[in-house]
């Protein structure tokens, strides 16, 4: 469950660095609009953990990059987000991971898992769209534990744009990922 609070104001890293720390609350800030998102569902850190599991077993083998869940991604003060699940090869890490830990540029791919309410489901499809297509995300995958599905975008002429919707029994495959390859049900919990 997330709450946008957008009162014209153009929030920044600086002010959600004034804000309490609070157990199981998410800051984020897209365009300066700050989205503030509480602890989410079972089923959608299970599918998390599951899409980490399935990216991290094939980075070890192949050795081209690293997953990594709830990372943070400093784009710039007034755009900062914590994917639920990132995945960049060693160069992309090399030039974009700081000394705090946080990634400063676009990791390679990006995987948001929806939860259920309408201002999540706007922050997921359409300012994170957008924020990750302005910034060169190269692969965003939208996740959907209720109806068991999976949207694919791919960057295209400089943008990121829906190129399959992969249900259950379908497979997935990447050119970002080369050898990957998992159906869409072994993301999901049963």
């Amino acid at each position: 469950m997330s709450q946008m609070l957008n009162t014209g104001v153009c929030w920044t890293i600086h002010d959600v660095e004034l804000f309490a720390e609070n157990e199981g609350t998410r800051y984020e800030i897209v365009h300066g609009e700050l989205f503030i998102t509480r602890a989410p569902h079972f089923k959608h850190q299970q599918t998390c953990g599951k899409i980490f599991r399935q990216l991290d077993v094939w980075s070890e083998s192949s050795g081209l990059g690293e997953a990594v869940i709830n990372p943070g991604v400093l784009f710039s003060e007034s755009d900062n987000v914590i994917p639920d699940v990132v995945w960049a090869t060693k160069e992309t890490l090399a030039l974009t991971l700081d000394e705090a830990g946080h990634l400063t540029g676009a990791p390679d791919l990006v995987v948001e898992v929806l939860s259920a309410s309408n201002e999540d489901l706007r922050r997921d499809k359409e300012a994170k769209l957008k924020l990750y297509s302005t910034r060169g995300v190269k692969e965003y995958w939208i996740a959907d534990w209720r109806s068991r599905k999976l949207e694919v975008y791919r960057r295209e002429q400089s943008q990121l744009n829906l190129v399959v919707t992969l249900f259950s029994n379908d497979n997935l495959i990447s050119p970002l990922l080369p050898g990957f390859s998992c159906t869409v049900d072994q993301f999901f919990p049963v």
